[in-house]
């Protein structure tokens, strides 16, 4: 989602544009060896700023809304102004981009992303919401269905900006699962939907389960993750103006939650029995490792984080990468971190 309440005027926006360069990222930022614990559960390796505020390809690098690994072992880093970016795993340099359209050839406001066994790409955009099939060029293939209270108003009982923001795959690829960012009209505040659609004949995704998720207050849901085990990874992430951002990391278990499918509203539901979730770290506690924020934060290392990938595994312990969203915003930073998380 683009946080407008953070966006400054139009003619900044602009002139911090013209100042973009086209040479590719800048040296990462330098942290501290070994970095640090942010909880028992979470250790932050590094940070890097490198890619922040540059352009490839004539294309802005930022508005990052969604990390995947790819077929290849890449990074693909989704843009919520309709560009997908193929990424060095390591130094996360640019090797190519993808521009992406609706069936009209308008933009997308996209925002989830999952790459398929075949290649393929999943991609939601929060405008309608939708899910479409790319193919590796960016042509679209198939699109999924969506049931109707998750549409956006009047079609639906969504908030436009506030629906399919986090994507991601189940073990072994049967199941899809998309998280919506902020309750629809007719449930409580902070009981957010997320969806599942199960694969069928011909490999297309039928719509499945859906469960309740509960965030903490003030926080939506950016962005969601399966790990090895078909447990999540959630982020939960609001802000305060003046104070800046909250991000926390959750593990979330849906396999005894209730299927809320068929309950049309979720307020007042005493039997309803959401996904279990356990505080993995609140990335307001991580060390700052030499980090600096350009407006209030908490944490100088903050900044509007929305993107989430599993990137490998090694002894019970997750490597998972985040992102931040700048929405091209010179008050914000387009920033990665590397963190390490125990699920055990």
């Amino acid at each position: 989602m683009r946080l407008r309440t953070v966006l400054a005027s139009t003619a900044a926006a602009l002139a911090a544009a013209t100042c973009l360069t086209a040479a590719g990222p800048a040296p990462a930022a330098a942290t501290p060896a070994g970095g640090g614990r942010c909880s028992p559960s979470v250790t932050l390796d590094r940070f890097s700023d490198a890619l922040d505020k540059t352009t490839f390809q004539g294309t802005f690098v930022g508005n990052l809304s969604a990390l995947a690994v790819d077929r290849d072992g890449s990074l693909a880093a989704l843009s919520d102004r309709s560009s997908l970016f193929a990424l060095d795993a390591r130094t996360l340099a640019p090797r190519a981009v993808t521009v992406l359209a609706d069936e009209h050839g308008a933009e997308l406001d996209s925002e989830g992303l999952a790459v398929d066994r075949d290649g393929t790409r999943l991609i939601t955009s929060e405008t309608e919401p939708s899910i479409r099939r790319y193919s590796r060029d960016g042509r679209i293939l198939d699109r999924l269905p969506v049931p109707p209270s998750l549409q956006v108003a009047p079609e639906g009982r969504a908030t436009a900006n506030l629906t399919f923001e986090g994507l991601t795959l189940l073990p072994g690829g049967r199941t899809l699962l998309a998280s919506m960012e902020s309750a629809i009209s007719g449930d409580s505040a902070g009981t957010v939907r997320f969806q599942t659609w199960r694969r069928g004949k011909g490999g297309h995704f039928g719509l499945g389960a859906q469960y309740a998720y509960r965030t903490d207050a003030g926080l939506g849901v950016p962005e969601v993750q399966a790990t090895p085990d078909g447990r999540l990874l959630v982020l939960e992430r609001g802000f305060t103006a003046g104070v800046g951002n909250t991000v926390r990391l959750y593990l979330a278990d849906p396999r005894h939650a209730t299927d809320t499918s068929r309950i049309e509203h979720l307020t007042g539901q005493p039997r309803v029995r959401p996904i279990a979730k356990t505080l993995l770290a609140d990335l307001a506690d991580c060390p700052t490792l030499g980090a600096t924020a350009k407006q209030p934060q908490p944490n100088p290392l903050l900044d509007n984080i929305e993107a989430m990938a599993i990137t490998g595994r090694d002894r019970g312990t997750l490597h998972v990468l985040l992102a931040s969203d700048d929405n091209q915003n010179p008050a914000q930073t387009t920033r990665f971190y590397r963190l390490r998380v125990r699920t055990a």
